[in-house]
């Protein structure tokens, strides 16, 4: 696998190392990189990054599981999140190869969107 996939879960644990295990024991998941805020694991192209929580999220939403899909453009499909009955959280951030911003589908279940950059 090169590079960052596009589609896959985060999963937000206050112990990525072992929760990071489970899965690469129990799915045979291997570990594809690995940082001191999270290990990205990988099995038929699918990804689960294990993460630790941002300072900024709800101790409730610890240890759940949030989607990570690819859109062409990040404003246009947060506008069509919001038509559809979901909501658009403020706020997005980039590196080098795509930027990302958070929405929620009309449940209340957190999605990441990542656009990627175009190839100048």
């Amino acid at each position: 696998m090169n590079g960052p996939v596009k589609y896959g879960a985060i999963i937000y644990s206050s112990d990525i190392k072992a929760l990071a295990q489970f899965y690469t024991e129990l799915f045979s998941m291997k570990v594809i990189r690995e940082t001191s805020e999270f290990i990205s694991l990988a099995k038929d192209g699918f990804n689960v990054i294990v993460h630790t929580p941002p300072t900024i999220i709800p101790q409730q939403n610890v240890n759940t599981v949030k989607l990570f899909l690819t859109v062409d453009n990040l404003g246009a499909a947060k506008e069509k999140a919001v038509e559809l009955g979901g909501k658009a959280f403020d706020g997005a951030w980039s590196n080098p190869l795509f930027s990302v911003c958070n929405i929620a589908d009309s449940d209340g279940n957190h999605i990441q969107l990542r656009e990627f950059k175009q190839d100048e």
